[in-house]
């Protein structure tokens, strides 16, 4: 009776672990469908793009002569990652997907796939096809907190990805460009008649969510210690998963919607199959999909015409 619930306590913060990187991505998936109604299918790839600048940064820091402190490393790879991508997501919105505004959503739907093939294999030409290895720049040590033992960038995950959770919930509720985030995302003919630049909110939601899938991209490839172009295609469906499941469109859905995501997979793999984790993700979205379409937080809007 002990062992099993040690293993259901370790399983659940191995899930809570992947859930909190899930939900930094499925954030960029719901901020950009709440806003302009586009599911942007290539924010998978900037979350692997993120990766691949952490990498790059890590490897260089690990070039150099006097070592740094481990969490000015962190911190410098992170910044990195995130400005990065943050000028990636940036890019996209600029040359692939404003040029279709008020184009039919399946025009935008297609060219939001081709952009993911796209990224695919640029990552792929310039940093080959072969797994490429992350270092590891925290101490083995982990904390024993009776059947839980958790390691120091399990912390850093929950404590990094909790405090951006509550940033952007307070940015997006508090603050007067938030404000009119969420003005464009109700009206957006009436928010440009009271003065809202309806461009730059829409540049400026891209850049927010590229930039959290960054930092999900550079945990996830610390985590698991290696990164591949494939990464984000898959990553970005199980965040479109749990976007989907909290409710398209809802920040606070996307965030409960990730963690739950992650520990449905972590015991699945647990206690049924670890080589099926991926496809309990797919039943998940399946279920909720036929029962609750709207998601945990989302709400049955009528179809406008």
């Amino acid at each position: 009776m002990e062992g099993a619930l040690d293993l259901f306590l370790q399983q659940l913060l191995n899930g809570l672990t992947i859930g909190m990187i899930y939900a930094l991505i499925a954030l960029g998936y719901t901020m950009v469908y709440g806003v302009i109604q586009l599911i942007n299918f290539a924010h998978g790839e900037v979350f692997m793009a993120g990766a691949y600048l952490a990498m790059t940064a890590l490897v260089f820091f690990g070039t150099l002569a006097t070592p740094l402190p481990v969490w000015a490393v962190f911190a410098a790879v992170v910044l990195f990652s995130v400005v990065g991508s943050a000028a990636l997501g940036a890019g996209i919105e600029r040359v692939a997907y404003k040029p279709l505004r008020g184009s039919p959503k399946l025009t935008a739907l297609i060219t939001s796939i081709g952009m993911s093939f796209f990224l695919q294999n640029a990552v792929m030409l310039v940093y080959g096809a072969k797994e490429q290895s992350v270092p590891d720049i925290f101490p083995a040590g982990r904390l024993e907190a009776g059947p839980l033992s958790v390691s120091l960038l399990q912390g850093v995950i929950f404590a990094v990805s909790i405090g951006l959770m509550v940033l952007l919930t307070r940015f997006v509720r508090h603050t007067r460009t938030g404000k009119a985030l969420r003005a464009l995302a109700q009206d957006p003919d009436t928010a440009r008649l009271m003065g809202v630049s309806v461009d730059s909110m829409i540049r400026l939601t891209f850049v927010l969510g590229s930039a959290l899938a960054a930092v999900g991209g550079a945990l996830f490839g610390m985590y698991y210690g290696s990164v591949n172009f494939h990464d984000g295609y898959l990553a970005g469906l199980k965040a479109f998963t749990a976007a989907v499941f909290g409710g398209i469109g809802s920040i606070p859905g996307a965030m409960i919607g990730g963690i739950l995501l992650g520990i449905f997979e972590a015991m699945g793999a647990g206690y049924l199959s670890a080589e099926w984790k991926d496809v309990f993700a797919f039943v998940l979205l399946g279920a909720v999909l036929i029962f609750k379409p709207s998601g945990l937080l989302g709400e049955n809007v009528p179809e406008k015409v």
